[in-house]
């Protein structure tokens, strides 16, 4: 049994080409579509449904739980665990945790970034189906691929080479299944 192809992708060569087939697409009424570009186009990801407000809030949240974790284990080392009283200043001196504590902060929250950004876009992943298409080197160049998934639900392959060649592509490729 041979395996459905993964999507039928179209190529653009202008991102107002590739922002209008996109706006089409969603208009006929297609879920799952992407779209791939050598630069961000806000439009796009507006169109597509891209949300970016998980990222801020993994560094958030990391950052405060590494500020509270430097913090407290200044706080245990040096009122706790072995306090010195040094020239009569205080056991828990909170102005002098301050410092290292942003650091690592700052530290925990970029490391947090870096993981859940790889965690969300499901990197490192040294193969895609796209990268079969004929050409789709360009898409880190000058090129603009618009992709219609094959497990969208009005996916009918004949239908779409006939939606996408209305929209005046470059060219129109099938995008072979995974193997």
């Amino acid at each position: 049994m041979t395996q459905p192809a993964y999507g039928i992708m179209a190529e653009f060569k202008t991102p107002e080409a590739l922002t209008e087939a996109v706006r089409a697409a969603k208009h006929a009424g297609f879920t799952r579509i992407d779209a791939f570009s050598p630069f961000p186009l806000p439009g796009i990801a507006k169109e597509l449904g891209i949300r970016t407000s998980t990222v801020p809030w993994i560094a958030f949240v990391a950052g405060l739980i590494g500020a509270a974790i430097q913090y407290g284990s200044q706080y245990w080392m040096n009122a706790v665990d072995y306090p010195l009283n040094v020239g009569g200043r205080p056991l828990h001196s909170w102005p002098a945790f301050i410092p290292a504590s942003l650091i690592v902060a700052i530290l925990w929250a970029g490391a947090a970034t870096l993981i859940g950004l790889l965690l969300i876009l499901r990197l490192p992943r040294l193969h895609h189906p796209v990268f079969a298409v004929p050409g789709f080197e360009r898409a880190s160049e000058d090129r603009f691929f618009l992709c219609i998934l094959h497990d969208d639900p009005k996916f009918d392959n004949a239908a779409i080479r006939e939606f996408l060649g209305v929209l005046s592509p470059m060219a129109v490729s099938e995008v072979p299944a995974c193997e």
